[in-house]
Protein backbone atom coordinates (compact mmCIF):
# COMPACT_ATOMS: atom_id res chain seq x y z
CA UNK A 1 0.00 0.00 0.00
CA UNK A 2 1.61 3.59 -1.18
CA UNK A 3 2.36 5.78 1.94
CA UNK A 4 0.41 9.50 2.14
CA UNK A 5 2.73 12.18 0.28
CA UNK A 6 3.03 15.28 2.39
CA UNK A 7 5.35 18.51 1.02
CA UNK A 8 7.16 20.86 3.19
CA UNK A 9 8.15 24.58 2.12
CA UNK A 10 10.89 26.62 3.87
CA UNK A 11 12.76 29.70 3.56
CA UNK A 12 15.96 27.84 4.53
CA UNK A 13 17.59 24.62 4.25
CA UNK A 14 17.84 22.17 6.88
CA UNK A 15 20.73 20.54 5.88
CA UNK A 16 23.38 21.09 6.67
CA UNK A 17 22.33 21.45 10.48
CA UNK A 18 23.73 24.47 11.55
CA UNK A 19 21.53 27.05 13.62
CA UNK A 20 18.24 26.25 15.71
CA UNK A 21 16.37 26.84 12.36
CA UNK A 22 18.03 24.48 9.98
CA UNK A 23 18.15 21.78 13.36
CA UNK A 24 14.48 22.50 13.72
CA UNK A 25 13.01 21.52 9.94
CA UNK A 26 15.50 18.57 9.86
CA UNK A 27 14.13 16.97 12.51
CA UNK A 28 10.30 17.83 11.08
CA UNK A 29 11.54 15.98 7.80
CA UNK A 30 12.79 13.18 9.69
CA UNK A 31 9.89 12.49 11.48
CA UNK A 32 7.56 12.68 8.04
CA UNK A 33 10.29 10.40 5.73
CA UNK A 34 9.08 7.83 7.89
CA UNK A 35 5.46 8.41 7.47
CA UNK A 36 5.34 10.28 4.08
CA UNK A 37 6.41 10.28 0.78
CA UNK A 38 7.80 13.85 1.05
CA UNK A 39 8.33 16.50 -1.37
CA UNK A 40 10.38 19.42 -0.65
CA UNK A 41 9.92 23.07 -1.77
CA UNK A 42 13.39 25.34 -0.93
CA UNK A 43 14.47 28.88 -1.32
CA UNK A 44 17.66 30.17 -2.36
CA UNK A 45 19.98 33.52 -2.37
CA UNK A 46 20.97 34.19 -5.71
CA UNK A 47 24.34 32.87 -6.56
CA UNK A 48 24.19 30.54 -3.91
CA UNK A 49 24.80 26.70 -4.44
CA UNK A 50 21.53 24.44 -4.60
CA UNK A 51 20.11 23.32 -0.80
CA UNK A 52 19.31 20.04 -2.22
CA UNK A 53 22.03 18.50 -2.77
CA UNK A 54 23.07 18.72 0.91
CA UNK A 55 20.13 16.73 1.89
CA UNK A 56 20.59 13.00 3.26
CA UNK A 57 20.02 10.55 0.00
CA UNK A 58 16.37 9.29 0.02
CA UNK A 59 15.44 11.48 2.54
CA UNK A 60 12.66 13.09 0.30
CA UNK A 61 10.99 12.11 -2.93
CA UNK A 62 11.66 15.17 -4.76
CA UNK A 63 13.40 18.81 -3.67
CA UNK A 64 12.52 21.82 -5.93
CA UNK A 65 14.50 25.38 -5.30
CA UNK A 66 13.30 28.50 -6.17
CA UNK A 67 16.15 31.14 -6.42
CA UNK A 68 15.02 34.93 -5.02
CA UNK A 69 15.85 37.50 -6.74
CA UNK A 70 19.93 38.98 -6.02
CA UNK A 71 19.81 41.87 -3.26
CA UNK A 72 23.16 43.29 -2.72
CA UNK A 73 24.23 42.70 0.83
CA UNK A 74 26.63 45.51 0.44
CA UNK A 75 25.67 47.76 3.37
CA UNK A 76 24.50 51.14 1.46
CA UNK A 77 22.08 48.28 -0.36
CA UNK A 78 21.14 47.00 2.88
CA UNK A 79 20.28 50.49 4.49
CA UNK A 80 18.18 51.29 1.36
CA UNK A 81 16.36 48.54 1.37
CA UNK A 82 15.31 48.41 4.70
CA UNK A 83 14.53 52.06 4.64
CA UNK A 84 12.11 51.47 1.97
CA UNK A 85 10.83 48.25 3.98
CA UNK A 86 10.18 50.84 6.87
CA UNK A 87 8.36 52.96 4.85
CA UNK A 88 6.16 51.12 3.48
CA UNK A 89 5.84 48.80 7.26
CA UNK A 90 6.84 45.93 5.33
CA UNK A 91 8.92 43.68 7.42
CA UNK A 92 12.05 42.62 5.78
CA UNK A 93 12.14 38.61 5.70
CA UNK A 94 8.45 39.01 5.30
CA UNK A 95 9.47 41.02 2.26
CA UNK A 96 12.52 38.85 0.79
CA UNK A 97 10.64 35.69 0.83
CA UNK A 98 7.37 37.71 -1.12
CA UNK A 99 6.34 37.45 -4.97
CA UNK A 100 7.53 34.04 -5.93
CA UNK A 101 3.64 32.55 -5.79
CA UNK A 102 3.73 31.10 -9.73
CA UNK A 103 7.04 29.72 -8.82
CA UNK A 104 5.61 27.58 -6.10
CA UNK A 105 2.40 27.01 -8.21
CA UNK A 106 4.40 25.75 -10.89
CA UNK A 107 6.45 23.25 -7.86
CA UNK A 108 3.33 22.31 -7.02
CA UNK A 109 1.45 21.92 -10.41
CA UNK A 110 -0.51 18.46 -10.96
CA UNK A 111 0.35 17.03 -7.07
CA UNK A 112 -1.77 15.99 -4.41
CA UNK A 113 -1.03 15.99 -0.62
CA UNK A 114 -2.00 14.41 2.62
CA UNK A 115 -0.09 17.52 4.65
CA UNK A 116 1.34 20.63 3.46
CA UNK A 117 3.70 22.08 5.98
CA UNK A 118 5.53 26.51 5.69
CA UNK A 119 8.32 26.40 7.91
CA UNK A 120 8.20 30.21 8.93
CA UNK A 121 5.97 32.92 9.36
CA UNK A 122 7.94 34.64 6.74
CA UNK A 123 6.33 32.26 4.28
CA UNK A 124 3.05 31.88 5.43
CA UNK A 125 1.06 33.79 2.57
CA UNK A 126 2.05 30.78 0.37
CA UNK A 127 -0.87 29.13 2.38
CA UNK A 128 -2.82 30.39 -1.10
CA UNK A 129 -0.83 27.65 -3.18
CA UNK A 130 -0.97 25.09 -0.77
CA UNK A 131 -4.43 24.93 -0.21
CA UNK A 132 -5.25 23.85 -3.79
CA UNK A 133 -3.03 20.70 -3.13
CA UNK A 134 -3.49 20.04 0.44
CA UNK A 135 -5.48 18.40 2.30
CA UNK A 136 -4.46 19.65 5.50
CA UNK A 137 -2.13 22.92 6.22
CA UNK A 138 -0.05 23.83 8.64
CA UNK A 139 2.53 26.51 9.56
CA UNK A 140 5.57 25.83 11.63
CA UNK A 141 6.26 28.78 14.01
CA UNK A 142 9.58 28.98 14.93
CA UNK A 143 9.70 32.64 16.41
CA UNK A 144 6.34 34.52 17.02
CA UNK A 145 7.69 37.58 15.05
CA UNK A 146 5.81 40.05 16.29
CA UNK A 147 6.69 39.29 19.73
CA UNK A 148 10.66 39.12 18.26
CA UNK A 149 10.52 42.80 17.04
CA UNK A 150 8.61 43.91 20.02
CA UNK A 151 11.05 42.25 22.18
CA UNK A 152 13.93 43.71 19.95
CA UNK A 153 11.95 47.35 19.97
CA UNK A 154 12.28 47.75 24.25
CA UNK A 155 15.97 46.29 24.23
CA UNK A 156 17.53 48.83 21.31
CA UNK A 157 18.51 52.32 20.45
CA UNK A 158 16.75 54.88 18.94
CA UNK A 159 16.39 54.76 15.44
CA UNK A 160 16.72 50.71 15.56
CA UNK A 161 13.77 50.74 18.21
CA UNK A 162 11.49 52.83 16.26
CA UNK A 163 12.28 50.42 13.21
CA UNK A 164 11.46 47.38 15.18
CA UNK A 165 8.31 48.96 16.74
CA UNK A 166 7.04 49.39 13.01
CA UNK A 167 7.99 46.03 11.80
CA UNK A 168 6.20 44.30 15.64
CA UNK A 169 3.41 46.30 14.57
CA UNK A 170 3.27 45.23 10.87
CA UNK A 171 4.14 41.58 11.79
CA UNK A 172 0.70 41.28 14.54
CA UNK A 173 -1.60 42.66 11.24
CA UNK A 174 -0.20 39.94 8.88
CA UNK A 175 -0.55 37.03 12.12
CA UNK A 176 -3.70 37.97 12.45
CA UNK A 177 -4.08 37.96 8.49
CA UNK A 178 -2.50 34.35 7.77
CA UNK A 179 -2.70 32.54 10.97
CA UNK A 180 -6.29 31.58 11.02
CA UNK A 181 -5.47 30.74 7.03
CA UNK A 182 -4.21 27.33 8.30
CA UNK A 183 -5.61 23.85 9.56
CA UNK A 184 -3.34 24.27 12.28
CA UNK A 185 -0.33 25.84 13.78
CA UNK A 186 2.92 24.39 15.47
CA UNK A 187 4.51 26.74 18.64
CA UNK A 188 7.47 25.76 20.22
CA UNK A 189 6.57 26.33 23.95
CA UNK A 190 3.38 26.53 25.49
CA UNK A 191 4.25 30.05 26.55
CA UNK A 192 4.71 30.90 22.44
CA UNK A 193 1.20 28.75 22.01
CA UNK A 194 -0.60 31.49 24.24
CA UNK A 195 0.45 33.84 22.05
CA UNK A 196 -0.57 32.19 18.83
CA UNK A 197 -3.90 31.38 20.49
CA UNK A 198 -4.65 35.75 21.06
CA UNK A 199 -3.97 35.97 17.17
CA UNK A 200 -5.53 33.79 16.20
CA UNK A 201 -8.46 32.35 18.12
CA UNK A 202 -10.34 29.24 17.06
CA UNK A 203 -7.48 28.01 15.01
CA UNK A 204 -5.78 24.33 16.31
CA UNK A 205 -2.36 25.19 17.89
CA UNK A 206 0.50 22.42 18.95
CA UNK A 207 3.44 22.71 20.86
CA UNK A 208 6.38 21.13 19.34
CA UNK A 209 9.47 21.73 21.06
CA UNK A 210 12.92 22.63 19.68
CA UNK A 211 14.91 19.78 20.14
CA UNK A 212 18.22 17.90 19.32
CA UNK A 213 19.12 14.42 18.10
CA UNK A 214 20.24 11.85 20.54
CA UNK A 215 23.88 13.03 21.39
CA UNK A 216 26.43 11.14 23.53
CA UNK A 217 28.39 13.63 25.86
CA UNK A 218 31.35 14.60 24.08
CA UNK A 219 34.85 13.35 25.28
CA UNK A 220 36.68 16.09 25.34
CA UNK A 221 38.69 18.30 27.79
CA UNK A 222 37.47 21.35 29.73
CA UNK A 223 39.28 24.54 29.22
CA UNK A 224 39.26 27.97 31.47
CA UNK A 225 37.15 29.37 28.79
CA UNK A 226 33.29 30.70 28.68
CA UNK A 227 31.36 30.34 25.77
CA UNK A 228 28.20 31.73 23.87
CA UNK A 229 27.23 30.26 20.52
CA UNK A 230 24.79 31.40 17.65
CA UNK A 231 24.71 33.31 14.54
CA UNK A 232 26.12 36.90 15.04
CA UNK A 233 23.99 38.44 12.26
CA UNK A 234 21.00 37.59 13.57
CA UNK A 235 19.98 40.82 15.69
CA UNK A 236 19.02 38.94 19.40
CA UNK A 237 22.47 37.67 19.22
CA UNK A 238 24.55 40.85 17.97
CA UNK A 239 23.05 42.58 20.26
CA UNK A 240 23.73 40.29 23.13
CA UNK A 241 27.37 40.12 22.73
CA UNK A 242 27.37 43.68 22.70
CA UNK A 243 25.89 43.97 26.11
CA UNK A 244 28.09 41.23 27.25
CA UNK A 245 31.51 43.04 25.88
CA UNK A 246 30.04 46.11 27.84
CA UNK A 247 28.54 45.26 30.91
CA UNK A 248 29.99 41.48 31.87
CA UNK A 249 33.26 40.74 29.96
CA UNK A 250 35.30 43.04 31.18
CA UNK A 251 34.56 42.39 34.98
CA UNK A 252 35.19 38.94 34.83
CA UNK A 253 38.34 39.36 32.38
CA UNK A 254 39.36 41.71 35.56
CA UNK A 255 38.91 39.21 38.32
CA UNK A 256 40.56 36.04 35.81
CA UNK A 257 43.39 36.94 34.04
CA UNK A 258 43.66 33.54 32.40
CA UNK A 259 39.85 32.73 31.58
CA UNK A 260 38.95 32.89 27.86
CA UNK A 261 35.88 34.11 26.28
CA UNK A 262 34.95 32.25 22.68
CA UNK A 263 32.13 33.07 20.32
CA UNK A 264 30.83 29.62 18.31
CA UNK A 265 28.60 30.41 15.52
CA UNK A 266 28.83 31.64 11.70
CA UNK A 267 28.98 35.43 10.58
CA UNK A 268 31.97 36.21 13.25
CA UNK A 269 32.25 39.38 11.13
CA UNK A 270 29.18 40.95 12.30
CA UNK A 271 30.93 41.00 15.79
CA UNK A 272 34.28 41.94 15.33
CA UNK A 273 33.07 45.96 16.23
CA UNK A 274 32.02 44.55 19.57
CA UNK A 275 34.86 42.77 20.54
CA UNK A 276 37.59 44.96 19.46
CA UNK A 277 40.20 45.99 21.61
CA UNK A 278 38.88 43.32 24.23
CA UNK A 279 41.42 41.14 25.86
CA UNK A 280 41.41 37.15 25.75
CA UNK A 281 37.94 36.90 23.29
CA UNK A 282 38.40 34.04 20.35
CA UNK A 283 35.79 33.64 17.47
CA UNK A 284 35.46 30.00 16.24
CA UNK A 285 33.21 31.03 13.03
CA UNK A 286 31.11 27.94 11.93
CA UNK A 287 31.78 24.36 13.40
CA UNK A 288 30.72 21.14 12.35
CA UNK A 289 30.03 20.39 15.72
CA UNK A 290 28.99 23.20 18.04
CA UNK A 291 27.89 20.58 20.98
CA UNK A 292 31.78 19.48 21.14
CA UNK A 293 33.51 23.34 21.01
CA UNK A 294 30.62 24.02 23.84
CA UNK A 295 31.57 20.88 26.06
CA UNK A 296 35.15 22.62 25.95
CA UNK A 297 33.72 25.74 27.85
CA UNK A 298 33.40 25.53 31.90
CA UNK A 299 30.36 27.56 31.76
CA UNK A 300 28.03 28.42 28.67
CA UNK A 301 26.70 31.79 28.74
CA UNK A 302 23.20 33.34 26.93
CA UNK A 303 23.29 36.84 27.31
CA UNK A 304 20.19 37.55 25.16
CA UNK A 305 18.21 41.01 25.89
CA UNK A 306 15.61 40.22 23.07
CA UNK A 307 14.30 37.22 21.04
CA UNK A 308 11.51 34.66 20.61
CA UNK A 309 10.59 31.02 20.74
CA UNK A 310 13.26 28.81 22.27
CA UNK A 311 17.23 28.71 22.07
CA UNK A 312 18.77 25.33 20.86
CA UNK A 313 21.93 27.25 21.91
CA UNK A 314 20.58 25.99 25.34
CA UNK A 315 20.05 22.73 24.08
CA UNK A 316 23.26 22.32 22.64
CA UNK A 317 24.62 23.06 26.02
CA UNK A 318 22.83 20.70 27.72
CA UNK A 319 23.11 17.79 25.60
CA UNK A 320 27.06 19.01 26.73
CA UNK A 321 26.32 18.37 30.36
CA UNK A 322 27.17 22.19 30.74
CA UNK A 323 25.88 24.39 32.91
CA UNK A 324 24.26 27.49 32.02
CA UNK A 325 23.55 31.30 33.03
CA UNK A 326 21.10 32.11 30.74
CA UNK A 327 19.08 36.32 31.00
CA UNK A 328 15.46 34.61 31.66
CA UNK A 329 14.35 35.92 28.36
CA UNK A 330 17.30 33.35 26.81
CA UNK A 331 15.60 30.72 28.54
CA UNK A 332 12.13 31.62 27.72
CA UNK A 333 10.00 28.73 26.67
CA UNK A 334 12.47 26.04 28.14
CA UNK A 335 10.79 24.14 31.24
CA UNK A 336 14.14 24.48 33.21
CA UNK A 337 14.22 24.71 37.23
CA UNK A 338 16.45 28.03 38.14
CA UNK A 339 19.01 27.14 40.39
CA UNK A 340 19.00 22.94 39.59
CA UNK A 341 19.27 22.55 35.53
CA UNK A 342 20.18 26.37 34.67
CA UNK A 343 20.58 29.63 35.89
CA UNK A 344 18.58 32.88 35.30
CA UNK A 345 20.38 35.99 35.98
CA UNK A 346 18.78 38.89 34.81
CA UNK A 347 20.64 42.01 35.31
CA UNK A 348 24.88 41.86 34.54
CA UNK A 349 25.63 42.20 37.90
CA UNK A 350 24.17 39.03 39.18
CA UNK A 351 25.00 37.47 35.70
CA UNK A 352 28.78 38.11 36.29
CA UNK A 353 27.88 37.00 39.80
CA UNK A 354 26.24 33.44 38.62
CA UNK A 355 29.43 32.57 35.90
CA UNK A 356 32.11 33.50 38.77
CA UNK A 357 30.11 31.40 41.26
CA UNK A 358 30.11 28.66 38.50
CA UNK A 359 34.07 28.93 37.93
CA UNK A 360 34.92 28.70 41.85
CA UNK A 361 33.61 25.67 42.50
CA UNK A 362 34.02 22.14 39.86
CA UNK A 363 31.20 20.67 41.95
CA UNK A 364 28.50 23.17 41.20
CA UNK A 365 29.35 23.31 37.74
CA UNK A 366 29.52 19.17 37.29
CA UNK A 367 25.60 19.11 39.76
CA UNK A 368 23.94 21.75 37.03
CA UNK A 369 25.47 20.35 34.19
CA UNK A 370 24.65 16.26 34.84
CA UNK A 371 20.84 18.14 35.53
CA UNK A 372 20.73 19.66 32.34
CA UNK A 373 21.80 16.72 30.16
CA UNK A 374 19.28 14.77 32.00
CA UNK A 375 16.29 17.19 30.87
CA UNK A 376 18.00 17.18 27.38
CA UNK A 377 17.77 13.34 27.33
CA UNK A 378 14.04 13.06 28.95
CA UNK A 379 12.33 16.26 26.85
CA UNK A 380 14.40 17.79 24.36
CA UNK A 381 15.66 14.39 22.00
CA UNK A 382 14.01 14.60 18.41
CA UNK A 383 12.27 11.16 19.59
CA UNK A 384 10.47 13.60 22.21
CA UNK A 385 9.61 16.01 20.48
CA UNK A 386 7.66 13.87 17.80
CA UNK A 387 5.67 12.04 20.18
CA UNK A 388 3.72 16.06 20.08
CA UNK A 389 2.83 16.07 16.53
CA UNK A 390 -0.44 15.67 15.18
CA UNK A 391 0.64 14.28 11.91
CA UNK A 392 -0.41 10.95 11.49
CA UNK A 393 -1.32 10.17 8.33
CA UNK A 394 -4.87 9.43 7.74
CA UNK A 395 -5.84 5.44 6.51
CA UNK A 396 -9.01 6.45 4.85
CA UNK A 397 -8.01 9.94 3.43
CA UNK A 398 -10.08 11.07 0.37
CA UNK A 399 -7.69 14.10 -0.35
CA UNK A 400 -8.50 15.13 -4.06
CA UNK A 401 -12.31 15.10 -2.54
CA UNK A 402 -11.91 16.99 0.68
CA UNK A 403 -8.93 19.64 -0.03
CA UNK A 404 -10.80 22.50 -0.77
CA UNK A 405 -14.19 22.49 2.61
CA UNK A 406 -10.96 21.18 4.76
CA UNK A 407 -8.66 24.35 4.34
CA UNK A 408 -11.88 26.73 3.69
Amino acid sequence: MSRPAAVVLSPESPYPMHGGGAIRTASLLQYLAARYEVDLVLFRQAGDSDPARSLPPGLVRRASTITLPFHSKRPKAWAIRNTRRWLRGSPPLLDRFSGQGNAVSGTLQGERYDLGIIEHFWCAPYVEQLVPVCERTWLDLHNIESELHASCAVSAKWPLSAAHSRFARAYVREEMRWLPRFSGLLATSESDAKRVRQLAPGTRVSVYRNALPAIPVPNVREEEVIAFSGNFEYHPNLEAVRHLCRHIWPVLAAQYPTLRLRLIGKNPQAAAAAIRDLPRIDMTGQLEDAVAELARARVVIVPLLSGSGTRLKILEAWAAAKPVVSTPIGAEGLDAVDGLEIILAPTAGSFVASVCELLGSVQRRRQIGAAARQKYEREYTWESAWSTLPFEPKRNSQADENIQSNNG
